[in-house]
């Protein structure tokens, strides 16, 4: 017996060690619809945690875990850098989103998120869509990112494109000393709801691409794209986007793939996209750096959406949103400044300024205390 609570002490402090960089961690469990969850909520010095829920297959608990860990301390920072009073925060639903989903499914995840009171704002991110937090809304009023119907901001994926092509004409800025699309090749990995966008507006403006997607409905439809603008489309398997002969390499699908395989293949001058976490580790950064790869922090680039989404908890307001979005251009050309003047990455830099506003704001926002009353109404 003995032996047996060794063991299971053992296992919770390796949990507790785990999630030692967070504030609390849920773990979600209704058997009545199969939903197996877990909320994470890293840092609320700025305010309530925000972060979208993904569904996903993952092969264990670990993994989820893993993930959802990694997915909320990067909103803390994306948060942090966007200027936007809420801290990080994420969730993650196992199981296949093609074949598990049901609306009651996601109503009892609106009322885990629900049981937070407040402290997680939740809606869309890989696997999820806004119908399925439509849902989830009837549970609770901790829900962003919904249709334009139901009083939300509507798509994020666009702003989250239009702060890539922000990003991308910063870098074209600082590497070539001229801001314009037109004319260069992009490495597009992913075509999904942010990249296929980016793709599109990139060929509006005259640019050469390369993409890869595991989709051959996407694929057809840019190279259709393609065709009627006259523009240049290359498709290559999803290995041969790495050293692709690009300018600029776009992530837009999954996290982790510069890693020391990755980054020995590539050839471009430049790393920018809107996956979240693309260094498989923190000293990646480091590799492209040596290696002359400009890397613009991907929770930087990518914040478009998560713009939005905070957006909508004041009243959703288009305009607002493109101007706050319009800001990323600045910001990536204060990173690649910064990171040349004291002689760092670019991923040191972004952190330094997310560290610094945050003790700045440390005692300074009082979201908390604010009228928090739905600004969207539901038939129940």
């Amino acid at each position: 017996m003995k032996q047996q609570l060794d063991q299971s002490s053992k296992v919770s402090m390796d949990i507790f060690e785990k999630i030692s960089g967070h504030e609390q961690v849920v773990f979600c469990n209704d058997p009545s619809t199969g939903l197996q969850a877990i909320i994470a909520i890293h840092n609320t010095t700025l305010g309530p945690a925000l972060g979208g829920t993904r569904m996903y297959p993952y092969a264990s608990l670990e993994d989820a875990l893993e993930d959802v860990l990694r997915l909320s301390e990067g909103m803390t920072n994306k948060c942090a850098a966007a200027d936007i009073d809420f801290g990080g925060g994420k969730g993650v639903i196992i199981g296949d989103p093609k074949k598990e989903k049901s609306p009651a499914l996601f109503r009892a995840y609106g009322q885990f998120v629900d049981s937070l009171n407040g402290r997680f704002y939740t809606g869309t991110d890989m696997g999820t869509t806004m119908d399925d937090f439509v849902q989830a809304a009837k549970e609770t009023n901790f829900i962003n990112g919904i249709p334009e119907e139901f009083g939300g901001g509507g798509d994020s994926s666009i702003p989250t494109a239009e702060g890539v092509l922000y990003g991308l004409k910063a870098t074209n800025q600082y590497l070539f000393g001229d801001e314009a699309l037109a004319g260069k090749t992009y490495a597009i990995q992913g075509l999904g709801k942010v990249g296929f966008k980016v793709a599109q507006q990139l060929l509006q403006e005259g640019a050469n691409l390369v993409v890869t997607d595991i989709s051959e409905e996407a694929i057809s439809e840019i190279q259709e794209i393609a065709d009627s603008l006259q523009g240049n489309v290359t498709v290559v398997a999803s290995e041969g986007i790495y050293d692709a002969d690009a300018d600029i390499f776009i992530p837009c699908a999954i996290g982790g793939i510069l890693n020391d395989v990755t980054i020995e293949k590539l050839k471009v001058k430049a790393v920018v996209g809107s996956a979240n976490n693309q260094l498989k580790e923190d000293y990646h950064a480091k590799a492209l750096h040596d290696k002359g790869i400009l890397y613009a922090p991907d929770y930087i680039v990518n914040a478009g959406g998560l713009i939005q989404v905070a957006d909508e908890l004041y009243g959703a307001n288009k305009a607002r949103v493109l101007l706050k979005t319009k800001a990323i251009y600045q910001s990536i050309l204060e990173i690649y400044q910064q990171s040349e003047l004291d002689a760092i990455t670019t991923l040191e830099a972004a952190n330094r300024k997310c560290q610094q506003r945050l003790e700045e704001q440390r005692s300074r926002n009082n979201f908390f205390k604010r009228d928090k009353s739905p600004k969207w109404t539901f038939y129940k």
